[in-house]
């Protein structure tokens, strides 16, 4: 099996649980009333992280359901995870920093 294959084989399974965590994070940020126009960004860039991360799932889904090595797959699934990795980050500073300013 390729290097390639076996980043892919990592990917699926986490890309695919980070689309959850997404979900999940925006089901909380609406629970917790986070206020106003920041609650929305936080929402919209975690909807978007979702979608890079199916992205990034179907994508290295595809690389290894095809018989040859598929290089350019696995890097773009290696990106769009990425991609949505420093988006979720960014969210979660975004939450915390929300959060604590709502408890002063």
């Amino acid at each position: 099996m390729s290097q390639s294959r076996d980043v892919s084989q990592h990917i699926l399974p986490t890309a695919a649980t980070m689309v959850g965590v997404c979900v999940t994070v925006i089901g909380i940020v609406r629970v917790l009333e986070v206020s106003g126009a920041i609650s929305t960004f936080i929402d919209d860039v975690l909807a978007f992280d979702s979608l890079f991360f199916l992205g990034s799932t179907l994508l290295s889904y595809a690389s290894l359901r095809v018989q040859e090595p598929t290089p350019r797959l696995e890097r773009w699934a290696d990106v769009l995870f990425l991609v949505g990795l420093a988006g979720l980050v960014g969210a979660s500073f975004m939450l915390t920093y929300e959060l604590g300013q709502s408890h002063h």
